[in-house]
C-alpha cells in the first residue's frame, strides 16, 4: 500500500535507487540529502530528476543534523515509514576523518529517531547499516547472531553506534524499527571512489588499478537491485508489524576474491588490468559474506543478480 515516506540521503547512490522504486510503486517521498561534496554533487542532482518529474518526490537540500530541520517537519503529517540512508560512507576516508563519521552517522541519526517518535504515534523505522559492523573475529557466513560485533573502522563503530541508538529507541518509545546490513553494493550510479567502479574506469582507460593485498581478499558483492527488493520487502513487513528481529542481512550469499572480481571486469571491459600493487590498508576487513536465511525467512528475500551478470550490467551503464 502506498504511503508517504521520508528518506534521508535518497540522492546518493543507493538511496536514489530505493527513491526510483518507491516512485514507481507509488509512494510520495521526502528526500531529505545535503549534497555534500564527497563526490561530485551534480552527479546525486542527476540521479533525483527522474523521480522529481515524476511529482512524487520532493527535495530537501538540508543536513540531518539540523535541528531546525525537525522542527519545522510535522511528524503527524502522515507518514508511513522513514528509510533513514543518509551516513558518510567509506572505511579508508573514516580513518582520516572519524569524527566527521561520529557526527553524521550518529548524531544524524539520533536527530532523526526523536522525530520520528515525536508524534502521536512513532513512524515505522528503517536504518541502512553495513557489514562493516561485524570485523574481521567471525567465520563466514556473516550471521545476525554474532556476537559482540567488532568493528575496525571508524565507519563500522558509527554503524554499530546507530544500531544501538535505533534499539534504544525501540526500548524507549516502542518503535517500529529494523537495521538492515548491506554488504558491498554495486551497479548503476555506483560511487567513483568504489572499487567496481573505479578499476572498470581505469581498465577500460588502460590505466594501472590499485590492488590492497595479494588479492585473495575476498567480498559479498551485492548488485543495488537485489537490495531495493529487500529494503521494500522491509518496508513493507515493518509496516505490517510482521517482523522478528531487529537485524537483517542483505547481501548476495556469496563470497568473491578480489582477482576474481578484476577478473570479471576485465572480461565485461574487454582489457587487461594493469595491476599496482599495494600494501594491505588499515581498516580493510579480509573477507565479508552474508547468510541471508533471516531475510530469506522473514522478507522473502532472494537475491537474484548473478555477479557477472551484474559487473556486465554496470559496465554497460558505464558506457553510457
Amino acid at each position: 500500500m502506498a504511503g508517504r515516506i521520508l528518506l534521508t540521503g535518497g540522492a546518493g547512490f543507493i538511496g536514489s535507487a530505493i527513491l526510483d522504486a518507491l516512485v514507481l510503486a507509488g509512494h510520495r517521498v521526502l528526500v531529505v540529502d545535503d549534497f555534500n561534496d564527497y563526490y561530485d554533487p551534480r552527479t546525486k542532482r542527476e540521479n533525483v530528476e527522474a523521480a522529481v518529474a515524476s511529482g512524487l518526490a520532493e527535495i530537501r537540500h538540508v543536513d540531518v543534523r539540523d535541528p531546525d530541520l525537525w522542527a519545522e517537519l510535522d511528524a503527524d503529517a502522515g507518514w508511513s515509514g522513514v528509510i533513514h540512508m543518509a551516513a558518510r560512507a567509506g572505511v579508508r576516508p573514516s580513518l582520516r576523518d572519524p569524527t566527521l563519521y561520529v557526527s553524521t552517522n550518529v548524531e544524524g541519526t539520533a536527530r532523526v529517531l526523536d522525530w520520528a517518535c515525536s508524534g502521536r504515534e512513532p513512524i515505522p523505522f528503517l536504518l541502512a547499516s553495513s557489514s562493516s559492523v561485524y570485523g574481521d573475529d567471525y567465520p563466514v557466513p556473516f550471521a545476525e547472531s554474532a556476537a559482540p560485533l567488532a568493528p575496525i573502522s571508524p565507519y563500522g563503530a558509527s554503524k554499530q553506534a546507530a544500531e544501538a541508538l535505533a534499539q534504544t529507541w525501540q526500548r524507549i518509545h516502542d518503535l517500529p524499527v529494523a537495521a538492515l546490513r548491506f554488504f558491498t553494493v554495486y551497479g548503476p550510479r555506483q560511487r567513483p571512489d568504489l572499487a567496481i567502479h573505479k578499476f572498470a574506469r581505469k581498465i577500460a582507460a588502460g590505466e594501472p588499478i590499485p590492488v590492497y593485498g595479494d588479492g585473495s581478499s575476498a567480498r559479498d558483492y551485492t548488485h543495488v537491485a537485489d537490495i531495493v527488493a529487500g529494503v521494500l520487502a522491509a518496508l513493507d513487513r515493518l509496516r505490517a508489524g510482521q517482523l522478528q528481529h531487529f537485524a537483517y542481512n542483505l547481501g548476495s550469499d556469496r563470497g568473491i576474491r578480489l582477482d576474481a572480481m578484476i577478473g570479471a571486469i576485465e572480461e565485461a571491459v574487454g582489457k587487461s588490468a594493469l595491476i599496482d600493487r599495494q600494501p594491505d590498508q588499515p581498516g580493510d576487513v579480509k573477507r565479508t559474506w552474508a547468510d541471508v536465511s533471516r531475510a530469506a525467512s522473514e522478507l522473502g528475500y532472494a537475491p537474484s543478480v548473478t555477479f557477472e551478470d551484474g559487473i556486465r550490467d554496470f559496465v554497460g551503464w558505464l558506457r553510457r
